[in-house]
């Protein structure tokens, strides 16, 4: 199946905000990632009108209204740094507008519902075997 590219544009950050994510966002993020064939993920946050897009390094968000420009950034997580997996990961937000910091206070809620429903909305994986019933 052929996808199309998509392009998104920033420029330098305005501000940055260490944080935390909490663990189950975190690790949706990791498994719907290794269930993608792109390599990447396309999160619609239709509640707020945005488009969250997950890859190996880092998350961004985008405004529906400027489809091509990235609002915020998550970026520089580390999972590693936790003890155990139901722990918060912290990562670095970087905004690229003024209202950026407005915005990640209500995308942590919002994007976990966002993963949650994607998550429920995907195929099952793995392979499933008839076994043929023997006559007695």
């Amino acid at each position: 199946m052929d996808y199309g590219q998509e392009s998104f544009e920033r420029e330098q950050p305005l501000a940055r905000q260490v944080s935390a994510l909490p663990a189950a966002t975190y690790n949706l993020t990791r498994i719907l990632l290794a269930h993608s064939q792109r390599g990447c993920v396309f999160v619609p946050i239709r509640g707020m009108q945005y488009l969250a897009v997950i890859d190996a390094e880092e998350i961004i968000f985008v405004d529906s209204q400027y489809k091509r420009w990235v609002e915020i950034a998550w970026q520089g997580f580390k999972p590693q740094a936790r003890d155990a997996l139901d722990e918060p990961v912290a990562y670095q937000a970087l905004f690229y507008t003024a209202g950026g910091g407005d915005t990640q206070r209500r995308l942590q809620a919002d994007f976990h519902a966002a993963l949650t429903l994607l998550d429920a909305r995907r195929p099952p994986t793995g392979s499933a075997h008839i076994l043929p019933m023997r006559s007695a």
